[in-house]
């Protein structure tokens, strides 16, 4: 019964995630990974909304649940007869010319949601492609709060056990907020700062960041090594972290 019931509820989570009257049906030749297509006709599609972990590649090991994403995609995918229904971002491609779009089931439940609340994936938002983040931030919390895949053991990270760029979730406590022309930067205790570019802070809501200092927040994105860079300047932190939407940053309580 209590398969059942979890079953019910992915259901429910992809189905939060409607599919518009217009879908492109597509035929998919391979999953590359837990957020990657590969078509027939050629192209290269990214799931909107989720980041799986990483596959072993460049010499670099496999990260948790990185096989798990993609078998699991596979499954979705080989289940609706390898086709499935395309809708494309508002920001269409990325810097790698893969197609940005939300994929969908014949039944039309949103597979990137159905990932999340299986816990095979974390929530990505990246404007202007947010159309879906409310139903696929649902989608997660369940997962999280279910301590699925990659909930089962707390992926949150503080700023000192940071050692590499690249995808991270990290919680501090905020001590200082600064503006300037490269926008708002929001320095946590240790060696990490959070950056909102100049034209994403309307975005965000001006109380709740009006009220940051000394609060405890969660953080999500891709970390940059800013040593890597030609060195850090004094009082500068080692670590950058860009937040593209306000769904990366949570204040807890």
């Amino acid at each position: 019964m209590a398969g059942l019931f979890s079953l019910v509820c992915l259901d429910a989570s992809a189905a939060a995630c409607p599919r518009p009257e217009a879908v492109q049906t597509v035929r998919v030749a391979r999953v590359v990974d837990g957020d990657t297509l590969k078509l027939a006709d050629g192209r290269s599609v990214r799931l909107i909304g989720m980041n799986a972990t990483e596959l072993a590649h460049h010499g670099r090991p496999e990260e948790p649940f990185a096989v798990a994403a993609q078998r699991r995609l596979q499954a979705l995918v080989a289940a609706n007869d390898g086709e499935v229904g395309l809708v494309p971002g508002q920001q269409g491609r990325d810097r790698y010319g893969r197609t940005l779009a939300h994929v969908y089931d014949a039944r039309g439940n949103n597979l990137e949601s159905r990932l999340l609340a299986e816990g095979l994936g974390y929530l990505v938002a990246i404007a202007p492609n947010t159309d879906l983040t409310a139903c696929q931030q649902a989608a997660e919390r369940e997962a999280r709060n279910a301590q699925l895949g990659l909930w089962k053991k707390s992926p949150v990270q503080t700023a000192e056990q940071l050692h590499e760029s690249g995808f991270a979730l990290v919680r501090g406590r905020v001590e200082r907020i600064q503006r300037n022309r490269g926008g708002l930067w929001i320095d946590l205790d240790g060696p990490l700062v959070l950056r909102i570019e100049a034209k994403l802070v309307q975005q965000f809501d001006d109380a709740t960041l009006r009220d940051l200092k000394g609060r405890q927040v969660e953080a999500r994105g891709w970390v940059i090594d800013r040593s890597a860079r030609g060195g850090v300047k004094p009082g500068q932190a080692r670590w950058m972290l860009p937040l593209t939407d306000p769904a990366m940053m949570e204040v807890l309580p």
